[in-house]
């Protein structure tokens, strides 16, 4: 069997780094450099979350995003939820959904967004 160092797909719909599988039981995986990445992303603490979603809040109040008021207030109350006893892990998918698609366009806020996003995802 050749090694496969390109993309792989295969199955129902999936998307991982610059991988995309779409159709029936579609998976998507990257392979190169002896790391594979295969959806869900690293698994972060609610610190770490909690410690991104501060990281998001400065990086707002410095942005002249037209929403930065509305979205500093969801990310103060997304940290506040992932800092409680018994996080609810709905909300805090619906919040980080709606943030990756509030900041297209600020490349690093972006960035930010998507890893809150993936963060919440592997909770």
């Amino acid at each position: 069997m050749q090694k496969n160092n390109g993309i792989i797909a295969n199955g129902g719909s999936n998307v991982v780094g610059n991988a995309v599988a779409s159709g029936r039981n579609a998976s998507a995986e990257v392979r190169g450099s002896g790391l594979n990445q295969t959806g869900g992303g690293q698994q972060h603490s609610p610190q770490e979350i909690g410690d991104l979603l501060s990281r998001l809040i400065e990086e707002l109040g410095r942005s002249d995003h037209p929403d930065r008021a509305d979205l500093i207030e969801a990310a103060e109350d997304a940290r506040e939820e992932v800092a409680s006893p018994a996080p609810r892990k709905g909300k805090l998918r619906t919040f980080a959904m709606g943030l990756v698609t509030a900041v297209p366009g600020v490349t690093a806020l972006a960035a930010l967004a998507k890893t809150i996003e993936e963060a919440v995802r592997g909770l």
